[in-house]
């Protein structure tokens, strides 16, 4: 996909509504390096906002209603009324995300203002690279804009989650709002999901993101995840907690003979994951490679082998990530699970052996067709 800017979506703007735009705003997608299924057990997770992003070019209007077009529907427009009751489109469902945010955003007070708003997006199509956050974060910042209200960005990202729980019906974490609103430059995010505290974690100046799609398209996973988060809950409820954070691997180990089997090791997984993370936002700091090559190889092990979210042919691509960086790789699953997105990380030298290397023998190996994404931590919506 092409990559856009904020200068071409202005002249694009100027090109459907005959009038230049007052403003342009962008929010970044993301990708997680570390921390699976841990957001909803009040843990830890380590994603970075990356260098590919949600436009919107606006212009304000004098009525109460919103006129949004998007790019990558082929110019679908939609008008939004701001004082009307928000109902779901089942004609143009990228819409149900603004109806969502606008939902919310009057909910909690904002007055809002009409506008034209023309959006685009270079973020890849179903990679898994929360794109929907992205659109949130880029839309609260567009329409704060136009009123010329204020927002704080764990504020902008909560009225996100919300609209997606409440509104267009996806039970989703706080991450990814979290990330695309609060974002940093040439860093990862370490997010604490029970506070929402986050720390800024360096990513070296020679290091790089890879995100391979695995042509696996995700499957299951609404009931597959309600499953492991019920299990989760019920491994937590165990030992009298609301959540898993309250409980240490100590505990767990030795209360392995009262738990039942999958609850034991649902909770295995969320409690090293948990460690791994905060090993792996230590590593990324000190541009150890090495200890972050383990702790991301451990990773995916416990996904694979405790969490059972992984799936044949993401096995495979991680294995010839890891055998190609020879040591100087780190590479596993993200998201998730049960297709998906594979997240490596390397020195940029190495970057472009592991590509050669997907692109000779994952095809061969297992009949997928892979998608290549070179990626740079980049900064949020509202840093």
């Amino acid at each position: 996909m092409k990559t856009l800017s904020n200068a071409r979506v202005s002249e694009l703007f100027e090109s459907y509504f005959g009038t230049a735009p007052v403003g342009t705003v962008k929010a970044p997608g993301r990708v997680n390096l570390i921390g699976e299924h841990t957001d909803y057990n009040g843990g830890f997770v380590l994603p970075a906002a990356i260098n590919y992003h949600t436009y919107i070019a606006f212009a304000l209007r004098g009525d109460r209603q919103l006129r949004l077009v998007a790019y990558n529907f082929d110019n679908e427009s939609v008008v939004v009324d701001l004082d009307a009751v928000q109902v779901h489109d089942t004609n143009a469902s990228w819409s149900n995300y603004v109806r969502g945010v606008v939902q919310e955003m009057r909910k909690q007070g904002f007055k809002l203002a009409g506008g034209d708003l023309y959006i685009a997006g270079d973020l890849h199509s179903g990679a898994g690279l929360s794109s929907s956050a992205s659109l949130e974060m880029a839309l609260i910042r567009a329409l704060t804009s136009l009123s010329q209200e204020q927002i704080e960005p764990t504020q902008a990202a909560l009225m996100g989650q919300a609209a997606e729980n409440n509104f267009v019906g996806c039970n989703c974490g706080i991450m990814d709002q979290l990330i695309s609103a609060r974002g940093q430059e040439h860093a990862a995010l370490l997010i604490d999901c029970q506070d929402l505290s986050t720390r800024a974690v360096p990513v070296p100046a020679d290091w790089e993101i890879l995100i391979v799609h695995s042509g696996v398209k995700r499957g299951l996973v609404d009931s597959e995840y309600n499953q492991r988060r019920q299990q989760c809950e019920q491994a937590a409820a165990f030992f009298g907690q609301p959540s898993l954070r309250g409980v240490e691997l100590a505990q767990l180990l030795a209360a392995e003979a009262e738990l039942d089997e999958l609850s034991f090791r649902r909770a295995r997984h969320v409690l090293t994951e948990n460690q791994r993370t905060l090993d792996a936002a230590k590593a990324l700091a000190e541009g150890n490679l090495a200890s972050l090559v383990k702790v991301m190889v451990e990773s995916h092990a416990s996904m694979r082998d405790d969490f059972n979210i992984t799936v044949p042919a993401i096995d495979t691509l991680v294995n010839i990530l890891a055998v190609a960086g020879e040591g100087k790789a780190g590479a596993r699953m993200t998201g998730g699970g049960f297709g998906g997105c594979v997240v490596a990380v390397a020195p940029a030298a190495v970057i472009p052996r592991l590509a050669a290397a997907v692109e000779a023998h994952y095809q061969d190996q297992t009949g997928c067709i892979p998608t290549l994404i070179r990626a740079k931590a980049s900064a949020g919506a509202f840093a």
